[in-house]
């Protein structure tokens, strides 16, 4: 079993992650952890904070010689702009008045955080609510992305839209439809979007988006979007039907569904099913070499909680940042007033950076149950029992099966 937990606040001193429970000898250097790290500030449309930061995780522990222990994996990420926020996060109180915030914004938080946590200072719900957070998910699942590598398992993303701008050919129907190479890898997705400055796959798409972008700018705005998860590589059977908590499915609706200001996930055609035909839905299966096959992956590469072996498919909706440079209405909880919401630094739009905290969490959860499959303290153990299973899985099919 694999698991994470991360601490830290927006502008403290730093985010921190430790991941325990992956096998020993997993192959990983700190470059490609940075790599993926720097991919989640990059966009237009980001705010100030990006410009600040340079995010690089400092490994103190669980990796020896550029491959892991088995042992628990520490990772910290210092946040830069701490030197500006020290009076006011210091974990010991400074002498002086602390100035208090007390208009809530709407969207954030702000107003149920203090609700529940008793707080008197609206600062104390900002901290840990914030998306800074997910700098080290990314962390984690970068480890995540390249346990899975190991066995052929890519993960990748695209935004879809931003400000209700889809392109006009829209790649996610040939995914749906199954209309991709048999050798197709995810990442590939992830290299041509991370060209663009809104991670879009068309030239013509980027310029309307950008547009709609400064837009929101001039009128002190921000907008949202969609964006494209997918998941090559992953073989048949991870996950289960035997469980509710345990099916395949569930686990990335509640990973991608816990990034920040992400309000709607569904794995392949969802929503677009629930309106058709079953003749129109489900995906016929066909023989395929030495297994077996979809012609279409309306299902989004899932069966009864229970990957099929087709790329793996995950559409997300992101609601615009809330916070807004022409605020709307909240109130001052101090004189219980109408007033306009408080301003805090924040982006435009972060559709872009959302999409790459979605591959960090996709291929956790991926990686979730392929350690529950196959186990293994070391890489090698690991390899031997996946490959066992993949090599005799249709000729134990057809014993069972035979007359």
């Amino acid at each position: 079993m694999i698991r994470f937990l991360t601490a830290g606040e927006s502008h403290g001193k730093a985010v921190t992650v430790i991941a325990e429970g992956f096998p020993s000898n997993l192959p990983i250097k700190k470059s490609y952890i940075d790599f993926h790290l720097k991919r989640r500030q990059q966009g237009y449309g980001r705010g100030g904070r990006m410009k600040i930061e340079s995010d690089a995780a400092e490994i103190l522990s669980g990796i020896r010689n550029g491959k892991t222990l088995g042992s628990p994996i520490s990772m910290l990420i210092k946040n830069k702009d701490w030197v500006n926020w020290k009076e006011i996060m210091d974990a010991e109180k400074i002498p002086g008045d602390t100035v208090k915030i007390n208009i809530p914004r709407p969207g954030h938080a702000d107003l149920v955080g203090i609700s529940k946590y008793d707080f008197d200072d609206i600062r104390n719900s900002i901290e840990r609510s914030s998306a800074r957070e997910t700098a080290a998910r990314v962390a984690a699942g970068t480890i995540a992305r390249k346990y899975l590598e190991e066995f052929g398992i890519n993960v990748g993303s695209y935004v879809e839209s931003i400000g209700d701008i889809f392109p006009k050919t829209n790649f996610t129907e040939s995914l749906l439809l199954n209309n991709i190479r048999k050798d197709f890898n995810a990442w590939h997705l992830s290299k041509r979007s991370d060209q663009s400055d809104v991670r879009v796959l068309d030239d013509e798409h980027q310029k309307k988006i950008i547009n709609k972008i400064k837009t929101a700018k001039k009128r002190g705005d921000t907008l949202g979007g969609s964006f494209i998860v997918v998941a090559s590589g992953v073989p048949v059977g991870l996950g289960t039907f035997m469980h509710y908590d345990r099916r395949l499915d569930a686990g990335i609706a509640s990973a991608i569904m816990s990034i920040n200001a992400v309000k709607g996930v569904e794995i392949g055609q969802g929503f677009q099913n629930a309106n058709a035909f079953g003749s129109q839905v489900h995906d016929e299966i066909i023989k395929s070499g030495h297994g077996f096959t979809r012609k279409t992956n309306r299902a989004g590469g899932i069966e009864g909680g229970i990957s099929t072996g087709l790329p793996i498919i995950v559409r997300a909706a992101m609601k615009p940042i809330a916070t807004l440079m022409s605020p709307i209405e909240s109130v001052n909880l101090s004189t219980m007033r109408k007033v306009d919401a408080r301003r805090e630094r924040s982006d435009f739009v972060a559709v872009p950076a959302c999409a790459v905290i979605a591959e960090s969490m996709l291929a956790w959860v991926i990686a979730e149950h392929f350690s529950e499959k196959f186990g293994g303290d070391s890489i090698r153990e690991t390899k031997d029992n996946y490959n066992n299973y993949t090599r005799k899985l249709f000729s134990r099919m057809k014993k069972n099966f035979k007359k």
